[in-house]
């Protein structure tokens, strides 16, 4: 996670296992590793994380993620595009003019893209225009080298890797226990093959993260193993993981709006009404299932700060057979 100018400090993703421990110990320094024991994975984890991005012109979007980025569609709505982005990690285009935000809302969020080669990454989007939001500047040392990239609307993407250092001892097994992402030989895509991605962290940003950080240890059930202080990681599908940010250090400041939806994909969404309701700080939009083109159900509420959480069930109907695909080999 790179932090905002003003304060120059550099942190590392925080990564957070299925498997920690609910009494996993939260650490009191900056930078160091909780102990944590193995639980079982509660039966409602999400199989997948997803991002929703809003655009005033959703078609130049999807082509710089698919012809730029070479991320694969693997679902299309016509008004929303479903993208991998890693193995369990998804990123959905959407029209502004349909879709619950604006695309004048704030981007309160920034989606970090973790890949082995960063170097390679750097060189290709360098030289293919794409903006940059800060250059790639490695030194020895770091936990983390990375640059930041911004999308045809302005959304921030950070690309990092993770080095051999005290601060990741347990993100380091748990990327290499991931296959990488490439782009799939038959699309049209600028992107080289060999520039692979291992896993997402999406960061939200917060005024108050002592009560953002309480909310997301109830609402997934686990608690974060790295805490650096300003900010925290929680993994809510194998390479998809949810960061929480102190605004004051961060590259974005909390916002009322946000030009995002945070979603959970999940094998039975109606379970999900029930869970949430004994969730402490979470705000149902509707406690009604809902349905979208006869192809996915879903439900939709709040986390304390106002982001939007979606969780999403997709159904066997015509268009989803890549993405149920997909969803069955994770």
């Amino acid at each position: 996670m790179r932090e905002n100018p003003r304060t120059r400090c550099t942190a590392a993703l925080l990564l957070m296992s299925l498997l920690a421990a609910c009494g996993g110990v939260v650490p009191d320094e900056p930078g160091e590793v909780a102990d944590a024991a193995p639980m079982e994975t509660e039966p409602m984890a999400a199989i997948a994380t997803n991002a929703f991005y809003y655009y005033a012109d959703v078609d130049g979007a999807w082509r710089f993620y698919t012809e730029t980025l070479g991320f694969e569609t693997v679902a299309d709505f016509g008004f929303a595009k479903i993208l991998q982005v890693a193995p369990t990690s998804y990123l959905t285009l959407v029209d502004a003019a349909e879709g619950m935000h604006s695309a004048d809302e704030p981007r309160s969020v920034t989606l970090a893209i973790v890949t082995d080669e960063l170097e390679g990454w750097w060189e290709y989007l360098s030289a293919a225009g794409v903006p940059m939001e800060h250059e790639f500047e490695p030194a020895e040392g770091r936990p983390h080298q990375g640059f930041v990239a911004t999308d045809p609307e302005g959304y921030f993407l950070e690309f990092e890797r993770f080095e051999p250092h005290p601060e990741n001892e347990r993100l380091l097994p748990a990327l290499a226990a991931l296959e990488p992402v490439h782009p799939p030989a038959d699309l049209e895509t600028r992107r080289p093959a060999d520039l692979g991605v291992r896993a997402t962290v999406l960061w939200l940003y917060y005024e108050d993260t002592a009560a953002a950080n309480d909310f997301y240890t109830r609402l997934l059930g686990i608690e974060p193993i790295v805490d650096q202080g300003w900010a925290w990681g929680y993994r809510s599908s194998p390479s998809g993981l949810i960061g929480i940010v102190d605004e004051v250090r961060g590259m974005h400041q909390a916002t009322e709006d946000k030009a995002v939806t945070v979603s959970f994909f999940v094998e039975r969404v109606e379970e999900m009404v029930e869970v949430l309701r004994g969730v402490e700080g979470f705000e149902f939009r509707s406690e009604s299932v809902g349905d979208e083109s006869g192809r996915v159900r879903t439900l939709v509420g709040y986390d304390p700060e106002g982001y939007f959480l979606e969780w999403d069930t997709f159904v066997q109907a015509e268009g989803n057979e890549r993405l149920l695909q997909l969803l069955a080999d994770r």
